[in-house]
């Protein structure tokens, strides 16, 4: 899944970089492309995504849409170099391999695509999508990411998936057959597994050979039907103790088989890790279209928010109007800026790079964070400070968020 700061984590200021502040160059982190399919098969009572059921698409209408997204954002930023691309959603396996051809070659005509660019697609591991990755391959995908959640049938179904695990394996060994590079999603801390069931759960997927993992405890979304679902009592997590168990066994496991964590969720072999999140991570900058994408666009020197219309009836229909379905766009503060760096760095193993802090904010992290901040942090063996980077210590990986809220109060 793809991640990255959402609408309500800037405030975006109202007038352009003020003259004191570092200019930002366009691509100096790398450059994605984020496109947006919102639409699915059903609505997984744990997701929070903007996603939609509908009955039928415009595959045509919604084609030329987003073509028209892309050349309005290439005539608005200029030339750029493109690290990734990335069909996101919803459900991008529900989208004709025709359509995901066209928008990779639009990208290409606009920007310049090299020939080991990334181009991901998320997909459901679904008997009726997986007939189509040979096809989505020869169209420009080369990278695969399914959302498996499970590989066990009784949870598949209490997680609202339509796939079944027999289902899973096959998708899997096409997604195998038509690109090199493949990854798959599970969820962990499901209500009533017990950590030796994980840990054998675990084994299993380890064994399917994937080199990229991305691993996910569940969490109750307010606006999802497990959110109903649990407060009304119906749905109970393990507790924090098992929680916490659950946790250690993953890492040990990944550790172990070699694919370590490189960031809180995702495990990769070396040289294996997603290219389109390390562009977010690394608060590079990235264009998103379709409803609902956010974009961290360089515009004269100075970093813009982009977000689009999120609800897909709107977003068209602005598209067909203005040539693009933009809801929003304003320069971000260098308050901003420096907390949605240290936010999604820190979530990496590698840490936050002080030497980029520096080149986006114009100041070090540590005197923009407060030096006896971090020291309280030092001392818990919480964090860890080179002279060359802030990372998250082993101990303080579990406990990013409170974390993240003691080191940007």
């Amino acid at each position: 899944m793809p991640v990255s700061p959402t609408a309500d984590s800037a405030v975006a200021g109202e007038s352009a970089r003020p003259a004191s502040e570092p200019v930002l160059q366009p691509g100096r982190r790398g450059f994605a492309v984020y496109v947006h399919w919102p639409f699915c098969a059903a609505k997984c009572p744990y997701c929070d995504f903007n996603s939609h059921v509908r009955d039928s698409v415009d595959q045509g209408a919604w084609r030329r849409a987003l073509l028209a997204e892309i050349d309005h954002t290439a005539a608005r930023i200029g030339p750029r170099n493109v690290t990734s691309v990335f069909f996101g959603g919803g459900t991008p396996s529900l989208m004709q391999p025709s359509v995901a051809a066209a928008v990779i070659e639009r990208i290409g005509q606009r920007w310049a695509l090299a020939s080991d660019t990334e181009i991901t697609l998320e997909a459901n591991p679904t008997s009726a999508e997986a007939g189509k990755f040979r096809d989505l391959a020869a169209a420009g995908v080369n990278r695969f990411s399914l959302g498996v959640q499970a590989l066990d049938d009784g949870a598949l179904a209490f997680l609202g998936r339509k796939h079944s695990a027999g289902e899973a394996l096959h998708a899997l060994n096409a997604a195998a057959a038509a690109a090199d590079r493949w990854s798959f999603d599970l969820i962990y801390g499901r209500p009533d597994r017990s950590v030796d069931a994980w840990r054998a759960e675990l084994s299993r997927a380890l064994a399917l050979g994937a080199d990229h993992m991305s691993l996910y405890q569940l969490t109750i979304e307010p606006g999802t039907a497990f959110h109903s679902a649990h407060a009304r009592g119906d749905l109970k997590l393990p507790d924090e103790d098992t929680l916490a168990d659950l946790y250690d066994t993953t890492q040990d496991a990944m550790e172990a088989a070699g694919l370590p964590a490189y960031e809180t969720s995702n495990h990769a072999r070396p040289g294996q890790e997603s290219r389109h999140n390390l562009i977010y991570w690394r608060y590079g900058e990235y264009a998103g279209i379709g409803p609902g994408a956010h974009g961290r666009l360089i515009v004269d020197g100075a970093r813009h928010a982009v977000t689009r219309r999120r609800l897909p009836e709107r977003w068209l229909a602005a598209v067909s109007a203005d040539g693009h379905g933009t809801d929003a766009e304003a320069v971000l503060t260098r308050e901003n800026r420096a907390a949605e760096m240290v936010m999604m760095a820190l979530r990496l193993v590698d840490g936050l790079s002080r030497a980029e802090f520096a080149a986006e904010i114009g100041d070090d992290p540590v005197d923009w964070i407060g030096a006896e901040r971090i020291n309280r942090l030092v001392e818990l063996d919480l964090l860890s400070v080179t002279a060359s980077d802030l990372t998250v210590r082993p101990a303080g990986r579990p406990l990013l968020n409170s974390l993240l809220a003691e080191l940007l109060a």
